[in-house]
This record gives C-alpha cells, sequence and structure tokens, in this order.
C-alpha cells in the first residue's frame, strides 16, 4: 500500500509538471537574471541592479525598455513575477517605445503598487481602468499577467483576472503629453521614486500574432 502510495505521488507530480510546461508552452523569457542583455535603461540607469537573479529597481525615477527583439510586440501574453516593499510604486508599460528621459509617452501601464499612497493599486490599467484591492500582498512574489489580443486588454494577478478592457474604437489619446492607446511596441519596468524597492525575475512573453 505505502508503495502504491508513493507511485500515485510520482505520477501526480508528472502530471503537474507536464501540465505547467504545456501552459507555458510558446513563452520566451526575456531576462537572464544575471544581465541587462536585451534591456535599457533610461535617465538614472543606477536605479536599476541585480541580487540572487533578481532585478531590483531602487532609486530615483527611471525606465527598463526591452530592445532585444526583432520586431515590434502587437499581440501577446506577458508575464513575470513581481514582489513589493511597503509602500512602494512601480509599473509594467506595453506597447511603448525607448525614450531617454521623463514618463513614458507611449502604451498602456499595468500598475504595481500595493501600499504605496497611489489608490491605483497592482493589475490596474492606470488612468484606464483602476483596482483598488489586489490579491497580492507587499513581501511576498505575485504573477502579474498581461494579455493583448486586438483591441481588449486583459490583467490577471495570481491567476485573478482584475482588468478585462476592450479599448474602442477611435479612442482619443490620454492627454496632449500621453498617447495612451493600442498600436505595437514593446515593454518597459518603472522605477518609480527613492522610496520604491520592486523585485522582478521571470520575465517572458508569447506572441499571439
Amino acid at each position: 500500500m505505502k508503495k502504491f502510495a508513493v507511485l500515485l505521488s510520482l505520477v501526480f507530480a508528472l502530471v503537474v509538471s507536464t501540465s505547467s510546461h504545456a501552459k507555458e508552452k510558446g513563452f520566451q523569457t526575456i531576462f537572464d537574471g544575471k544581465s541587462m542583455k536585451g534591456w535599457k535603461a533610461s535617465e538614472n540607469k543606477d536605479s536599476w541592479k541585480f541580487k540572487d537573479g533578481l532585478l531590483v529597481c531602487d532609486g530615483p525615477r527611471s525606465h527598463l525598455f526591452y530592445v532585444g527583439a526583432d520586431k515590434p510586440f502587437k499581440n501577446f501574453e506577458f508575464k513575470a513575477e513581481v514582489k513589493t516593499t511597503p509602500g512602494s510604486n512601480s509599473g509594467i508599460y506595453f506597447h511603448t517605445r525607448y525614450q531617454e528621459s521623463g514618463w513614458p509617452k507611449y502604451g498602456y501601464e499595468a500598475q504595481v503598487n500595493i501600499t504605496h499612497k497611489d489608490p491605483k493599486k497592482t493589475g490596474s490599467l492606470y488612468g484606464v481602468v483602476n483596482v483598488g484591492n489586489p490579491p497580492a500582498k507587499d513581501g511576498e512574489f505575485w504573477e502579474q499577467h498581461i494579455i493583448v489580443k486586438d483591441n481588449h486588454i486583459t490583467i490577471k494577478i495570481n491567476g485573478k483576472t482584475v482588468v478585462d478592457y476592450k479599448e474602442p474604437a477611435g479612442k482619443e489619446a490620454f492627454s496632449k503629453d500621453f498617447e495612451r492607446r493600442l498600436g505595437n511596441g514593446t515593454f518597459a519596468l518603472q522605477a518609480h521614486d527613492p522610496q520604491s524597492v520592486v523585485y522582478y525575475r521571470n520575465i517572458r512573453v508569447k506572441r499571439l500574432d
């Protein structure tokens, strides 16, 4: 009976492993855990560091853009594991493009914030669909999953959908300073301010085109 139980547990582990592998099929890792290969930081480049295989933002405003792709991203799934420290603010931009300074003008931001004073919390499609109580906590890694398919944006936190948004046809720019519209582009991670320390790991993407 004991041998049977052991065998059953091994079979279960194999099924879970196979299922997990299948779920990740088509994803490409875009952060190697040890270098900035494929990424380019804007102003205040020292705000980005590595620690134990993690990408850490810690310092004045800076944005880390993914520049390692051979063509822009349009329809995709993006996943990253994220951990905040208390009072920290960050974000994940998509359909954006590199710029040397300032807040990214192009694309949308998926907010990263559990206890920072900004009321727009983790998973918010910043300024468009705002989340107030995300299923995540400071000090613990969560999975942030962004899906874009044509005009449809879905954001999931730890598998729970917190944003399900369809951009209306002919949507006007967010303001004269920011083009918050779908098109195509790349990704960028945000170092928000010197009091915000946020960790990223296991960053990967799958094209849906």
